[in-house]
């Protein structure tokens, strides 16, 4: 991700603009600082770093640079928010480790000039963020392929225990390597770390949190980076960014009250060489967990293949609710008026406002007596049945349909007949939509198909033509079309009556 900023940026400021880097913390602000400047060093770019790291007489000169355009990129972390920062001639806005901003932030941002491109990198996409791409409001790009010879991350969820702790630590510093051990209260963790110090006699610890003094922070930081002592034990600080390739065990005390993403940025400060890495999600010991600390947890096991963030961000997406994509809430399910409605609506809006054609084709309401259904022994997953029944519900076309049910054959085998059913009515909904129908109904053996209007004299004349199954027409008051059959008679009149082929995905 950090290669794509670099790249991005470089671009920018090679046509003539400046570029804003925002960044949660001060660690990942200097290490990026340190980075940028390195891959420019052979260009005549200047990069400077705004963050608590620097004293208040070199954060004055550097606003003052930003303030006269004096400095092309500009690395920071809130601290860029600040009123009395403005770039006259700003062009791209990078804001790195995303979820870890509100909306007011990144708006804050983005009103400092109208009309800039914005980059946001993050390996868990907040549920908002990740709403507003799978929407189209917003384009998104995936990094899918690891660096070379990286290799997954062991993962396990345990119960606090002394001989883990010690175990996992020791072992870690036999084959030359350190650790992290995270703690996330600051009031006890010097308590924790004299535990740990009584634990494993034989080793060197050092603290981290944020509420150090910058330079205490910044020697602890470079001393364990330069592997003078052999565990860190932190709070969330070291979070997002940091790269320390010798680092390959990590320990999470009380994971069970960290958020997904979070849990997922944490694990992925570890495993950043080909030495196989690991790391402990600490829960509690005989204490019952709520049922979405479960799922996180479940959830983060279950992921721990290389890039998996994004599978990772859509499951968060699913346990918190995809947010207020118009307000300030990041998460969170939208009861009033229904998530399916609300994004209904909102992809209608932005295909608007893309200058696209909005679908406007009501669905008749349908009626039947056919088990229509994926059965349990068919897909025995009950999220990816869930899965599979909102792919089919949008699926707009019978194309759509086919391709959905050619990876159903594919995954699972041979279609159940209810499931066979499912894919049926699907597609009689969607031909009944194209050819107008008000209502379809196929119950104990008769169909009848309610259109909204009467048909013209030309399009009646064509289905008389095409239709080679007996029926009736009934035009009192209502137009209705009746004959005898059940759902694949149905499904083969309304193919008859659009002119499509009369087949269907895997049968004659």
């Amino acid at each position: 991700k950090t290669e794509v900023a670099i790249r991005a940026a470089f671009k920018t400021v090679m046509d003539g603009k400046q570029v804003a880097v925002l960044v949660p913390t001060t660690i990942l602000a200097e290490q990026h600082a340190k980075t940028f400047k390195e891959r420019y060093d052979e260009f005549p770019v200047r990069v400077d770093m705004m963050s608590r790291f620097r004293s208040p007489k070199e954060i004055k000169q550097i606003k003052a640079k930003t303030n006269k355009g004096e400095l092309d990129v500009v690395i920071g972390t809130h601290a860029l928010l600040a009123k009395d920062v403005s770039f006259p001639n700003l062009g791209l806005i990078v804001i790195d480790e995303e979820q870890r901003f509100g909306v007011a932030h990144k708006e804050r941002l983005r009103s400092l000039r109208a009309n800039i491109d914005v980059l946001t990198l993050t390996a868990t996409p907040i549920p908002r963020t990740l709403n507003l791409s799978l929407l189209g409001a917003r384009d998104i790009t995936i990094i899918q392929t690891p660096p070379i010879g990286r290799m997954p991350i062991a993962t396990e969820i345990a119960e606090f225990d002394r001989e883990l702790i010690r175990d996992a630590l020791l072992r870690e510093a036999d084959r030359g390597g350190q650790s992290f051990f995270v703690h996330n209260r600051v009031h006890s963790i010097h308590s924790i770390a004299n535990y740990l110090r009584k634990l494993c006699p034989q080793l060197t610890f050092g603290v981290a949190h944020g509420q150090m003094t910058s330079k205490n922070l910044e020697s602890i930081m470079h001393d364990f980076t330069h592997g003078k002592f052999d565990v860190l034990v932190a709070t969330m600080i070291i979070e997002n960014g940091l790269d320390i390739p010798t680092v390959n065990t990590m320990l999470v005390n009380r994971a069970d009250a960290f958020g997904l993403a979070q849990l997922y940025q944490l694990r992925g400060r570890v495993g950043r060489s080909t030495q196989k890495a690991y790391c402990t999600f600490l829960i509690p010991a005989r204490r019952a967990l709520t049922e979405n600390a479960m799922k996180r947890l479940r959830a983060i096991a279950e992921f721990d293949e290389l890039g998996s963030g994004f599978a990772l961000a859509m499951r968060d997406l699913e346990i918190r609710g995809a947010g207020n994509i118009l307000g300030r809430e990041q998460s969170g399910f939208l009861v009033s008026i229904g998530f399916e409605m609300y994004c209904r609506l909102l992809e209608e809006a932005v295909r608007e406002l893309k200058g696209l054609p909005i679908e406007d084709r009501p669905e008749p309401r349908l009626s039947t007596d056919a088990d229509t259904f994926l059965p349990d022994d068919y897909v025995e997953e009950a999220e990816q049945k869930v899965a599979f029944y909102k792919r089919l519900a949008d699926c707009r076309d019978t194309d759509s349909v086919d391709v959905l049910e050619a990876e159903l054959l594919d995954r699972f085998g041979r279609l159940a007949l209810p499931a066979e059913a499912l894919f049926d009515l699907r597609r009689v909904r969607i031909l009944g939509a194209e050819l107008g129908m008000l209502a379809i109904s196929i119950r104990k053996e008769k169909i009848e198909f309610e259109l909204a209007a009467p048909p013209a004299p030309g399009a009646l004349k064509e289905w008389m033509q095409r239709i080679k199954h007996p029926v009736e027409f009934s035009a009192s008051g209502r137009f209705v079309l009746k004959a005898k059959g059940e759902l694949g008679e149905a499904l083969m009149l309304l193919q008859q009556m659009a002119g499509v082929p009369l087949t269907r995905y895997g049968k004659e």
